[in-house]
């Protein structure tokens, strides 16, 4: 019974001497440990912020302001893939005549690009 109560005590001790000893190694705990477990995450956020996010932007900012420089007699190409020229211009809707006499309305953000007079 005596070896029996030794062995556990000697157990014991083992146990929070290597409880201390791993907590006191610097590594995972506290602000430091938090940070470098977070580290990946924030570079990927970053990343993707730089890769998707940014040129999105750009490319909406570019848009909006072509759309804002379009004026009646632009041609222009829409989503749909349909080119035309701009014969009138209303709020939010452009006017486009796609063929002699054929003139259809569509939403100003249905266009694509301006293209080129041929």
């Amino acid at each position: 019974m005596k070896i029996l109560s030794g062995l556990l005590n000697l157990t014991n001790q083992f146990t929070v001497k290597s409880a201390f000893a791993a907590s006191s190694s610097g590594h995972g705990g506290g602000f430091e440990g938090t940070l470098i477990s977070f580290a990946p995450l924030i570079a990927i956020v970053v990343i993707f912020y730089l890769l998707v996010i940014l040129p999105q932007q750009k490319r909406t900012k570019d848009h909006k302001k072509m759309i804002g420089t379009l004026k009646v007699g632009d041609e222009v190409l829409t989503n749909g893939g349909m080119f035309g020229v701009i014969t009138g211009i209303a709020d939010q809707v452009f006017t486009l005549e796609i063929a002699k006499d054929v003139k259809i309305k569509i939403t100003k953000n249905t266009i694509a690009t301006k293209t080129s007079k041929q």
